[in-house]
C-alpha cells in the first residue's frame, strides 16, 4: 500500500490515537534536534532526491509503521511511503517491509527517531508474541503487559503488545484498583484486615472499577477471594500452590468468578507450567522493560 507525505488518512483499528503518536514523534524529533542537523544541512542540498528502504536484519513482528510514517511526515510532507507488509505480521531477516522516497536531507535527519521507535516496538512485539504462543502451549491463560513502560512510550509500547499477540492490563493508577503489599502493610499498621480493607474500598470507588488483591501467601489469597475481590493475583508462587488455590477457589460457588493472575518472575522456559495451572491471567514485565529491539536498518540511496 502506498502512503503519500502529502495525505492524512485514518488509522488502522486498536492503533494509539493518531494525536498521541504525532505528539510523541515531535518530542523525539525535537530531542534528537532533528530541525538543526548540521551534518546533513553541510553535506546535503536541500532539494537533492533519495530514497530508503526499511530492512528487517531479524525474524520478527512488524510494529509501527504508523510510528515510521508519521516520523517522515513531519520532516516532510514531500515524503512518500510505500508498505509491503501488513502491521502485526511475522517476516524472516532480509524483508524489505517499506520503502520512501522524496528528499534525501529530512530523511536523513528523521532516519535515527524512526529506527529507535519502530526498533522497540518491533522488538516488544517479538517478545509478546513468543510468550502468547508458549503460554498457548500450556493452557488458555491471557498474556498480560505491566505498567513498567518506558515514560513516555507507554501508547506505543501497549500496542505493541496487542501487535504481538498477548494483551495489556491497567493503563494507568486510576484504572483500577490492585491492593498490592504496601497498601497491605499500611492497613495493617492501623488495625484493618484484608477483607475490611476491600470492604473499605469498595465503598470509595465507582461500582464499574475492578478490585484485585495481590497475595504472596495462600492465606491472604483466600482471605483476598472470601473477602469480595474480584481477582487475586499471586505473587512469585511455585506453580503447585497456584494450582492448588486456582482449583480450590473455582470449584467454590462463592468465589468461582474471581479472576487469578500470576505474576513475579515469569520467563518464556517457565510460562507453559504456570498456564497449565488454571490462572486466567499471567503478567510479564519483561514484555515492555525487557525487550530487545529488534535489529532494523533504513538503507538510503542518494539519487
Amino acid at each position: 500500500m502506498s502512503m503519500q507525505g502529502s495525505e492524512k488518512h485514518v488509522l488502522p483499528s486498536g492503533h494509539p490515537a493518531a494525536t498521541i503518536i504525532a505528539e510523541i514523534v515531535s518530542r523525539a524529533l525535537d530531542e534528537d534536534r532533528a530541525w538543526f542537523d548540521v551534518t546533513t544541512q553541510a553535506t546535503v542540498p536541500p532539494d537533492q532526491p533519495g530514497a530508503a528502504t526499511l530492512l528487517y536484519k531479524e525474524d520478527g513482528v512488524v510494529c509501527g509503521l504508523e510510528v515510521v510514517r508519521e516520523v517522515f511526515w513531519q520532516t516532510s510532507d514531500e515524503i512518500e511511503m510505500d508498505i509491503f507488509v501488513d502491521e502485526g505480521a511475522w517476516v524472516e531477516s532480509g524483508t524489505v517491509v517499506a520503502e520512501l522516497r522524496g528528499p534525501l536531507a529530512p530523511i536523513l535527519s528523521g532516519e535515527r527517531v524512526a529506527l529507535n521507535l519502530m526498533q522497540r516496538m518491533s522488538g516488544t512485539a517479538t517478545m509478546a508474541y513468543r510468550y502468547a504462543r508458549e503460554a498457548a502451549r500450556g493452557g488458555t491463560s491471557r498474556v498480560v503487559d505491566t505498567r513498567k513502560t518506558t515514560p513516555g512510550l507507554r501508547a506505543l509500547e501497549r500496542y505493541a503488545v496487542r501487535t504481538g499477540g498477548a494483551f495489556n492490563h491497567r493503563n494507568t493508577l486510576e484504572d483500577g484498583v490492585l491492593i498490592k503489599d504496601n497498601h497491605i502493610e499500611a492497613a495493617t499498621r492501623r488495625g484493618v484486615n484484608p477483607a475490611d480493607l476491600i470492604a473499605e474500598v469498595r465503598a470509595r470507588v465507582p461500582h464499574t472499577i475492578r478490585i484485585e488483591v495481590e497475595a504472596d501467601t495462600p492465606h491472604l489469597a483466600r482471605a483476598a477471594a472470601a473477602g469480595g475481590a474480584d481477582a487475586v493475583l499471586l505473587d512469585n508462587m511455585p506453580p503447585d500452590m497456584m494450582r492448588a488455590i486456582v482449583e480450590e477457589h473455582h470449584a467454590n460457588p462463592r468465589t468461582a468468578h474471581v479472576l487469578f493472575e500470576a505474576s513475579g518472575g515469569v520467563r518464556i522456559e517457565t510460562i507453559a507450567a504456570i498456564a497449565a495451572t488454571g490462572v486466567d491471567l499471567i503478567s510479564v514485565g519483561a514484555l515492555t522493560h525487557s525487550a530487545p529491539a529488534l535489529d532494523i536498518s533504513l538503507d538510503v540511496r542518494p539519487a
